[in-house]
Formats: structure tokens, sequence, C-alpha cells
């Protein structure tokens, strides 16, 4: 099994969050328990963002055993359409293209998405399995 995992679960776990830690922990250690747990760049990018030295995020993102997973040209093609239709379907700018690249690359090469982000992914990836914190 192999689990695409969002953002705000890393960072949960990597800053130590009080609200949501715990909760993103968990369901971490159940997703690497179960097989792999992949992000992608878009993921990478904004979680070593969180460190002063960007290398301190990357060794914490290999500690825990997330491993780096690319995308190729049709999945940023797919997560422009899918960001495209939200906007069109009068979507605010509260949801960013980010959040888009992250549900293409979950759909394409995971079996699931881990993220504590409740129903956004299901009305534009359908059919993508998300795992809720």
């Amino acid at each position: 099994m192999i689990t695409a995992v969002d953002t705000s679960v890393l960072l949960d776990v990597l800053t130590g969050d009080r609200r949501f830690g715990p909760a993103s922990r968990a369901a971490l250690d159940r997703c690497l328990q179960e097989g792999s747990v992949i992000a992608c760049a878009a993921v990478w990018a904004e979680v070593t963002a969180a460190y002063e030295d960007p290398q301190d995020g990357v060794r914490s993102l290999e500690h825990i055993g997330v491993g780096f997973d690319d995308m190729d040209r049709q999945l940023a093609v797919e997560a422009g359409r899918a960001w495209r239709a939200y906007r069109k379907g009068g979507g605010t700018r509260q949801r960013i293209l980010t959040d888009f690249i992250i549900g293409a690359h979950a759909l394409a090469r995971a079996d699931r998405l881990l993220t504590r982000d409740r129903g956004f992914y299901r009305p534009y990836f359908a059919g993508l399995p998300i795992v809720e914190v």
C-alpha cells in the first residue's frame, strides 16, 4: 500500500503541533506500517520551507520515512485542470494550486492520500481514497 501524504500532516508531526500532532502522528505511523509513504515535490518544498536550514527538513522527512516522489508533465496538467474546474465553479483563491498538485500526484502515484483537509480533495479527485486525520 502506497500512501501519499499532505503537507499539513507532516508539519503537525514535525512541529509537534499540540492540537493535531498526536492524531497526525498516529495516522502517519499506521500508514507506514501498512506500506510506504511518499510526498510530491510540492509537499517537500512546503515542509522544508518551514526550516531555517532546508536540509534539516530533508533529514526530518527522511528520518520519519517519507519518500520523495517526483511528478511528470501529465500530472502537472491534471493538477491545472482540477484547479481550473475549482475556480470556474466559484472556488476562491483560499485554495492554492499546490493543493491540486498534491491531489493529482496522489491519484496517479499512490493508493490513497493521508490528509487532515477533510472533504476538500473528494470532489476534484474522484476515486482517490482519503485517510483523514
